[in-house]
């Protein structure tokens, strides 16, 4: 199979979709990697990284779409992006539809594109190619936290997370216990600082209660409780998924105007529309804005900001997905990952996801898929 690894030009992503140990192996296996030159550089990998796997460097970004029958990259589309797809092309991506455009997923549709979404890749143990990147979101969360807590920061309330001796640490609010928020708890603790994580889940609480020893503090999630939360939090961060669609607002404009001043919030959900009615994207060069006196983070690439080991992050969680479809063909690894076909959200000229189907209103159509042995 021919494989394509584009450049992202999403504005300051640094990561690259596949690490020079992938390219190898695929390579290996018989099939052609086109790598776009530069597409690595972001994340301290060069050319020469990839060309000595035996991959083919080329030198625009409309070369890796016209001689690629899968490609593979980290972003969702940009509109000049969709411009550039081939008839019959799979995509690899993270591709947050549910907040994307309708003029992009009806370029998937018309050109009949396999788009599988990373985030919504399933196995038995959960989400496997969103998880690597919410673990890293999860941990900067907490350093991001920090730096804005300073007293250097306009408007920052100049205390210390894990706080010293006669002097309390400071309270960090987690709305959501998936992976990011248990990543973001297990870092918060380790620097000392109050935990208190929010859920609607009570099994999930259960195993946060038993994994960190009742150090943490648990709350079911309603709005009183949430409301309380918010009002308590030195830092509060937003780490709510629903699977494919928008994040709904679980906090009001209302309940930010009443937390601390300069009170730090940091949105975690912000790359599915955001869990803080306050919230609006931000970028990793200008990240911050202040609003009601709190200070507000909401870059949805975050894990770019430690591009290295995000990209060899998400090679080690794909690179079976792509290796099977590159293998067994498309159908064939369709039928026999169902977890692989959940991430699926167009094929054949139709929206396979029925969450996105009802964003934009499209006929959704069950995915069917037939052995092309």
């Amino acid at each position: 199979m021919r494989i394509g690894i584009p450049k992202e030009n999403i504005f300051e992503e640094k990561r690259v979709a596949l690490a020079p140990a992938g390219v190898d192996a695929l390579i290996r296996a018989g099939h052609t990697v086109y790598f776009q030159s530069g597409a690595g550089e972001g994340s301290s990998l060069s050319d020469e990284d990839y060309t000595q796997t035996g991959a083919t460097i080329v030198y625009s970004k409309e070369e890796v779409y016209h001689r690629s029958e899968l490609v593979a990259k980290v972003s969702p589309l940009s509109d000049s992006e969709t411009e550039l797809l081939q008839e019959n092309q799979i995509l690899f991506s993270f591709l947050h539809l549910a907040v994307s455009t309708k003029s992009t997923i009806e370029k998937l549709l018309q050109k009949n594109v396999t788009a599988i979404g990373y985030e919504l890749i399933e196995n038995e143990t959960g989400l496997p190619v969103l998880h690597s990147m919410s673990e890293i979101a999860g941990q900067l969360s907490i350093q991001i936290a920090e730096r804005y807590l300073e007293s250097y920061v306009n408007g920052g309330r100049g205390i210390l997370l894990g706080g010293i001796t006669g002097v309390a640490p400071a309270a960090v609010v987690i709305l959501g216990a998936g992976v990011v928020g248990i990543t973001a708890a297990q870092a918060a603790l380790g620097r000392g600082a109050q935990v208190i994580v929010i859920d609607k889940d009570l099994n999930r609480l259960r195993k946060l209660d038993s994994t960190f020893k009742q150090r943490v503090t648990t709350v079911m999630a309603n709005p009183y409780t949430i409301s309380r939360g918010v009002k308590f939090a030195d830092v509060l961060i937003g780490a709510v998924l629903i699977r494919g669609e928008k994040t709904p607002h679980l906090v009001s404009e209302e309940m930010v105007k009443k937390m601390k001043k300069g009170a730090v919030l940091i949105d975690v959900s912000i790359d599915q529309g955001g869990c803080i009615e306050t919230s609006h994207v931000t970028t990793i060069s200008d990240p911050i804005y202040v609003m009601h006196d709190v200070i507000h983070y909401c870059v949805p690439n975050m894990p770019a900001l430690v591009s290295k080991t995000a990209s060899y992050g998400l090679n080690n969680a794909s690179l079976g997905y792509i290796m099977s479809i590159a293998e067994n063909g498309l159908a064939n690894a369709l039928l026999e990952d169902h977890g692989l076909s959940k991430g699926v959200c167009t094929y054949q000229g139709y929206c396979s996801n029925e969450a996105i189907s009802n964003v934009f209103n499209l006929e959704y159509r069950k995915l069917r898929i037939f052995s092309k042995n």
